[in-house]
């Protein structure tokens, strides 16, 4: 995941090392002009009382010359403006979302522009300082513990999924079982999607694989009354975690978004975590702010993350909604369920592979 982000980040860091070595380049130039003039025409030396020729559009020279001697460099906005122009393009077109891309470009902008650096200190590793700073900004809102979440929660916690059909909810919900299991915490599932052919016998597959406790209704059935049930199991059962599943739905489907809105009043959920594909890329980003404007989420799993190169939906969506993402989906077995950490994507994507 993220091979084509991480590419873009790359030509980004090459722009702007190679826009500050023209730019250095034909200071240098300029200087060298100026001094053999100066000798040709016997000119005086400047004076020194502080005037530096600045103006508006950049640092004077008198104030280049200074952080020269001391051993520092600045960063200019010429140096950065075409550079950050094609890293905007570069990640709209990784299925980025524009207000996204251009809140990264802005804090690179905000971080580097008018800042010194030590001369021995490359212009790469500045600029990289910048990008992950700016990343972990956007992609680390709303961030939380989720396993400590669990651990302090009264019990059972009761963990409602929703999203469109065939992005990979039931199996999340399986995927979550085994994670929780393997961490100690004991789990039913819930079949809410009463209305789907072959939903029931798909969340029972999954159920009879992990050994774990599935509640369900008959076809048609109401979906608060099967999410209720499992929450009245858990706690006769000492269960810790109920997974209640749901029917696909747009966010303009009346009918079922008011299922939801039922299983919010009845079973009052401890947290609603919203499920698509990575793949998807803005389309997931564009659903996930509707399910999060029409029927508030806590979090988001990303599935199929593994095909997905671009990662444009994992780094738009905790923006746009101002709620984590919790999980990314990197495989089809039950242990492909990775939590997702900021701190570790920011990491790779700026990681030199040997």
């Amino acid at each position: 995941m993220f091979d084509g982000l991480k590419e873009k980040l790359g030509r980004f860091k090459s722009d702007v090392e190679a826009e500050a070595e023209t730019e250095a380049e034909t200071e240098a130039d300029a200087d060298a002009a100026a001094d053999a003039d100066s000798v040709a025409t016997g000119s005086a030396e400047p004076d020194a009382t502080g005037t530096d020729d600045s103006d508006d559009d950049g640092p004077g020279l008198a104030k280049k010359a200074a952080l020269a001697a001391t051993g520092r460099t600045i960063i200019t906005e010429e140096e950065l403006e075409a550079p950050l122009e094609a890293l905007e393009l570069e990640l709209l077109s990784g299925d980025v979302e524009m207000g996204v891309a251009r809140e990264i470009t802005e804090r690179i902008r905000e971080q580097l522009v008018g800042d010194t650096r030590k001369q021995v200190e490359s212009g790469e590793q500045v600029i990289e300082r910048a990008i992950g700073d700016a990343l972990r900004e956007v992609i680390g809102v709303g961030q939380f513990d989720f396993e400590d979440r669990i651990a302090t929660a009264d019990k059972p916690v009761v963990i409602v999924f929703t999203g469109v059909n065939g992005v990979g909810k039931t199996t999340s919900i399986a995927k979550l079982s085994r994670w929780l299991e393997e961490r100690g915490y004991s789990s039913v599932m819930a079949n809410g999607d009463t209305y789907r052919a072959g939903a029931n016998e798909q969340i029972e597959e999954h159920a009879e694989a992990l050994g774990t406790k599935i509640i369900t209704h008959q076809q048609g059935g109401d979906p608060a009354a099967v999410i209720y049930d499992a929450v009245e199991y858990a706690e006769a059962n000492d269960i810790d975690v109920v997974l209640g599943d749901t029917a696909g739905r747009l966010h303009t489907s009346n009918d079922l978004m008011a299922q939801l809105e039922k299983i919010d009043r009845v079973v009052d959920p401890d947290m609603t975590l919203f499920v698509d594909e990575a793949v998807a890329g803005q389309d997931a980003t564009n659903r996930a702010r509707e399910f999060n404007d029409a029927a508030e989420i806590d979090g988001a799993i990303l599935t199929k993350a593994d095909a997905d190169s671009q990662g444009g939906a994992a780094i738009s969506i905790a923006h746009v909604t101002g709620k984590p993402i919790l999980f990314l989906g990197t495989g089809q077995g039950y242990d492909d369920l990775d939590r997702f950490d900021p701190d570790e994507i920011v990491d790779r994507l700026l990681r030199d592979e040997a």
